[in-house]
């Protein structure tokens, strides 16, 4: 059975081999740990072997997990943000990638404010249109990317998506290129940077760096199989 470290040594392989076959340099690629529903030990096994960003799904795990965990470690929120729970993910993660309105982009520079910190994040846009994926129709993310010119307290870095689930990565391209040709066209348009697309997981991780992703998120890859919860989207 391969270890955590292994795991970690051989998507970091992929990554690397991915972006050489974009042309691009491995540093432009994050790799992103989804640790949710594995416990503190896991989380320091993959630290041991050099890894710092992780990824949650659920802020009342994260806001357990964390605190068992080494402290030099770079936390992002990738699942679904309730408002009510703006004030403890502001205060729990550095980056969050699943902004999809106004009033959380407004909570979280609230609640950021109120914590002395800035927090850094990307808004999630559904590309595909598939109901049961999160995220802003493209119609109506520039209204919250406009918001960066005004909110104090948060940093938007860029966008986030995820597209509908198939065995043939391929199958993920066009999601993901029109997510890349999206953040062209807003950046331009607003004036702003966004220099951040968080896509792609352990399967598709290939097809999304030669698409641009700059954050690849990998759970399984790095962790084994998880048990997947009823009626919640996989990260893989």
């Amino acid at each position: 059975m391969e270890s955590i470290a292994d795991n970690l040594e051989a998507v970091r392989g992929r990554i690397a081999e991915a972006c050489r076959r974009a042309g691009r340099a491995p540093e432009s690629v994050r790799l992103l740990a989804v640790s949710k529903t594995y416990g503190p030990d896991a989380v320091r096994e993959a630290a041991a072997a050099g890894q710092r960003l992780f990824g949650e799904n659920r802020v009342q795990e994260a806001a357990a997990k964390i605190p068992e965990c080494p402290g030099n470690l770079e936390w992002h929120l990738i699942g679904h943000l309730q408002g009510n729970k703006a004030a403890l993910a502001a205060r729990l993660f550095d980056w969050v990638h699943s902004v999809d309105s106004v009033k959380l982009m407004e909570a979280l520079d609230r609640q950021a404010g109120e914590a002395g910190r800035t927090l850094k994040v990307l808004v999630q846009v559904n590309v595909s249109g598939e109901r049961s994926k999160s995220g802003l129709a493209p119609e109506a993310a520039p209204e919250v990317l406009a918001l960066g010119n005004r909110l104090r307290h948060v940093q938007i870095r860029g966008l986030m998506t995820i597209p509908p689930l198939a065995e043939d990565p391929e199958k993920a391209r066009p999601y993901f290129r029109k997510l890349r040709e999206l953040r062209d066209q807003w950046a331009s348009a607003a004036g702003m940077e966004l220099p951040e697309l968080s896509m792609g997981m352990t399967h598709d991780l290939e097809t999304a760096i030669g698409e641009g992703a700059t954050f690849v998120r990998v759970g399984t890859g790095i962790f084994g199989a998880r048990a997947k919860p009823a009626g919640e989207a996989e990260e893989t």
